[in-house]
């Protein structure tokens, strides 16, 4: 009997034990720097560290600098740390901005945004879309793509004519001209893709770059791969002078084919291949594609600009049915590395249709195959040697045809190369969509960030909120009130209190949205006896789906 009172006693005495408080949301608990900090130097990573184990969400974590710019260099989570390492900034003085999204342990996404300062604090860089590209470097990209896909098609295709193909008794200065212009053309691509990388990186405008910036951009793996293409086109342009003659040595012509090779492998490596499902395959059907493209474009304006128009027909008629083979041959590498390109890229036939890579796709295989419809023309005009007997000018014509449509077919690679894969696009939509909101107010007297979970119709909606100085410092705050208001209905506004968490300067309570729609949310604060603001927002709930 005595044992059986005691372990009453005891389970009586849990009972009354003070609960410990349920695990929440996480909770920025420290930084460094600090909020609101000064510091001496510029910090190489900011370290956060949360009340509990988190997920970084690196797409919508960025740090600005104090004029404006991104510095955000790799994101992620160790446990309850968040690891922001920072890129070099062009003026380290001042206030920067750290803006972050995460996922605490308990699935809730969480946002919030502090600021600290180097040597002085200045005016607080305003937040940005994290993925944001000025319109002018949005340009740029393409034009440079095409830039570089034109001056390698002019490099490749003239040089192996006049390699294997030229005849003796015909100038070779027109298409010698034609390969240096293609380096050169290349080269400047390549210079103008390194420079517009760093305000890419940085969301700056295209005139808008730094040494440092330029640096940065150098020293990453991008960087590297354009700098070992200007390497290699730096090579072969002194390897090429006996080929272009040719009379090149079969050593050296072996040497120019590897250079060649590692030259193609460097399109890949700055693209979507790299980051793509099987990598390894993707990028050596992308080294093929561009490669076989090169062979036939480049062969293509060769024909058009000077053989058609200046070798006899008799020579013609020798020249023409094997170029007609190598360009066959080139045709179906084109055709089945696009192929392969097209299933990892694509990720599925819905896709085609219903994003933006998908119809580019189709775009440039509709132009593609009226292409190879006229090149099918054309080699059945060289292999009944009608060049001979009824002259080039019909020949030229098709082949003029072909060399218009194939710089569509260039300009829509360019443009390709920009746009989000149709596998990444499907799966952002098909992924489950991220309950919760969160976001940032501020006010004269404070800084409050806040998160809403789950965001739904019903009362099972948990606020959580934090409260810092306008530098970025936890701020305490005894009373908090928040109101929601349905916009558009003649519904009165519902208050409710907030229960205080000190010492944690933060607060959490409950929100009920009887029906779907745009919500005004306002969240009173009360810091001292006689110190008060108001901030609002606007929470949009959803319909509930209906079941079938």
């Amino acid at each position: 009997m005595r044992r059986v009172v005691m372990l009453l006693l005891v389970g009586l005495g849990l009972i009354l034990l003070p609960a410990a408080p349920a695990s929440a949301h996480a909770a920025l608990t420290t930084a460094s720097p600090e909020p609101g900090s000064v510091v001496r130097t510029a910090p190489a990573e900011v370290v956060i560290r949360f009340t509990e184990n988190i997920g970084a969400v690196p797409s919508r974590t960025q740090v600005l600098a104090p004029d404006g710019k991104r510095i955000t260099g790799d994101v992620r989570a160790e446990g309850p740390l968040l690891r922001i390492r920072l890129r070099t900034a062009d003026r380290p003085l001042g206030t920067y901005l750290v803006s972050y999204r995460i996922v605490s342990a308990d699935s809730h996404p969480v946002g919030g945004a502090m600021t600290f300062s180097v040597g002085a604090p200045s005016e607080r860089p305003a937040e940005a879309d994290p993925a944001g590209v000025h319109p002018s470097v949005e340009a740029a990209g393409p034009i440079l793509r095409f830039f570089g896909y034109a001056g390698l098609t002019l490099a490749v295709g003239p040089a192996l004519l006049l390699a294997l193909l030229w005849p003796r008794t015909l100038s070779r200065r027109g298409p010698v001209r034609l390969v240096r212009a293609g380096l050169l053309l290349t080269a400047g691509a390549t210079l103008g893709q390194l420079w517009t990388q760093a305000p890419a990186t940085s969301g700056a405008a295209l005139w808008d770059v730094s040494v440092t910036e330029l640096a940065d951009v150098l020293a990453s793996p991008f960087g590297l791969a354009l700098c070992a293409r200007l390497a290699v086109l730096a090579a072969a342009a002194a390897l090429l002078p006996p080929v272009l003659r040719g009379t090149a040595s079969r050593p050296r012509a072996l040497l120019l084919l590897a250079l060649a090779a590692g030259g193609f492998a460097t399109w890949p490596l700055t693209g979507h291949a790299n980051e793509s499902p099987l990598r390894g395959v993707v990028v050596a059907a992308d080294v093929v594609h561009i490669a076989a493209m090169a062979v036939w474009l480049g062969g293509l304006v060769t024909l058009s600009v000077f053989l058609l128009r200046r070798a006899h027909p008799r020579v013609l008629g020798r020249i023409l049915p094997a170029w007609s083979r190598w360009a066959a041959l080139a045709v179906v590498w084109l055709a089945g590395a696009g192929v392969v390109q097209a299933v990892v890229q694509v990720g599925s036939v819905g896709a085609l249709a219903t994003t933006a890579y998908g119809r580019l796709l189709l775009a440039k295989v509709a132009v593609l195959a009226a292409v190879l419809g006229v090149a099918a023309l054309a080699r059945r005009f060289v292999q009944r040697s009608r060049v001979v007997t009824a002259g080039p000018g019909a020949l030229r014509r098709s082949v003029g045809i072909e060399v218009g449509a194939t710089v569509v077919v260039l300009g829509l690679s360019a443009v390709l190369v920009q746009t989000t894969p149709g596998r990444s696009v499907v799966a952002d939509r098909t992924a489950p969509a991220t309950k919760g909101v969160s976001s940032t107010l501020t006010s004269d007297l404070f800084t409050l960030q806040y998160d809403v979970y789950p965001v739904e119709v019903g009362e099972n909606n948990t606020v959580h909120a934090f409260t810092y100085t306008p530098e970025g410092k936890p701020l305490a705050a005894p009373e908090w009130t928040v109101t929601t208001r349905l916009l558009d209905q003649d519904l009165e506004p519902v208050s409710a209190p907030m229960l205080p968490l000190t010492p944690r300067n933060d607060a959490m309570g409950a929100l009920t949205f009887p029906l779907p729609g745009t919500y005004e949310v306002s969240f009173t604060v009360r810091t001292t006896e006689i110190d008060q603001a108001t901030v609002r927002t606007t929470i949009t709930v959803p319909q509930v789906p209906s079941r079938p």
